[in-house]
């Protein structure tokens, strides 16, 4: 998911490719010589075959900073969620005995750039993007948001004003539908592989305008600029908690099976003791009574994920979607 405008989107997604690019291109002389490394960059290997990149088994590789930078995905206003995620930095610190400092990304692209620099060790990457991270940055998504009993995800959902006439999926023929941004999951990826099966294929049925966020689609269903979109559950909830839209006037066409949500990552290359303090401080934090929780309704806790397994069906969308995971395909966000 993106949650940039569409200014601020193509500006910082060319700037980003840029440097993301320029880096790709000055580190290509540290290839490693591995026997197996998929589809990571060159930079990596994964002699485990468990499709991320290995810890460097030379020590002088280790990162160990004093400082630890997280960052969370873009969003419209990274002040407010700087204040939302402060209860659980001041719990990092703790865990860790490490300052940490929150870094506001104003896109994918850049947020990809960062931890691919060194500059960014601990990262919560949006669905659609995080095998690009895992890929170009060597990210290793180790966690995500959850219920008590470790349920975790979030649905496609296909919102339409409750007065426009659509009532089922065929309806959306010949009408102008928003999807968020290119790489997003479920505001386009997702829709791509999944519509032509419900009898529908966008840009084909529908024409295709892009919101450049999922509040931006719904903002335009609710204002009659768009006659449908695709969004993400958990943003739309979000947004109908803080009154954002009026739920009584909109209505669901058509709703997937459960995707996985925003990855938590941490820097391949980072020392192991280290990891295992900011695992730790994940998988001990009480959402209960902080503004975390309140922001995020519906999870109370961390729990363990591995990129193998639960982005196995993201891999396929976009395998669909003919995505390749190079800075020039992140940038398309």
């Amino acid at each position: 998911m993106s949650f940039v405008t569409d200014t601020r989107l193509a500006g910082s997604a060319a700037v980003a490719l840029f440097g993301l690019s320029a880096i790709l291109a000055g580190t290509a002389a540290q290839a490693q010589d591995c026997a197996n490394r998929g589809q990571l960059d060159v930079m990596y290997c994964d002699a485990n075959e468990d499709l991320v990149a290995d810890t460097p088994s030379d020590p002088s590789k280790l990162s160990n900073p004093d400082t630890l930078v997280f960052a969370y995905t873009p969003v419209e206003d990274p002040a407010i969620y700087e204040d939302i995620w402060e209860p659980f930095i001041e719990h990092l610190e703790e865990v860790t005995g490490k300052d940490v400092q929150f870094f506001a990304v104003q896109s994918n692209s850049a947020e990809v750039e960062a931890m691919r620099s060194g500059r960014l060790h601990i990262a919560g990457f949006s669905t659609g993007p995080t095998p690009f991270a895992v890929n170009l940055a060597g990210a290793v998504p180790f966690a995500i948001m959850g219920s008590e009993d470790g349920r975790f995800g979030y649905k496609l959902q296909v919102y339409t004003r409750k007065d426009s006439g659509i009532n089922e999926m065929a309806d959306l023929k010949g009408k102008r539908i928003a999807h968020t941004s290119p790489t997003s999951n479920s505001g386009n990826l997702a829709p791509r592989a999944l519509f032509p099966g419900l009898g529908v294929v966008p840009e084909q049925d529908y024409e295709v305008v892009y919101s450049g966020s999922h509040d931006q689609s719904m903002l335009g269903v609710v204002a009659g600029d768009y006659d449908a979109a695709p969004v993400a559950s958990e943003v739309v909830d979000r947004m109908a908690e803080r009154d954002l839209y009026d739920p009584e006037e909109v209505k669901i066409v058509w709703e997937s099976d459960p995707f996985p949500t925003t990855s938590y990552t941490y820097a391949h290359d980072l020392d192991p003791a280290l990891v295992e303090k900011i695992k730790e401080a994940f998988f001990s934090f009480d959402f209960a009574g902080t503004a975390l929780g309140e922001e995020f309704s519906g999870v109370s806790k961390f729990v363990p994920v591995t990129y193998q397994k639960d982005w196995a069906v993201i891999r396929e969308i976009q395998k669909a979607n003919g995505v390749e995971y190079t800075p020039q395909g992140l940038a398309k966000e």
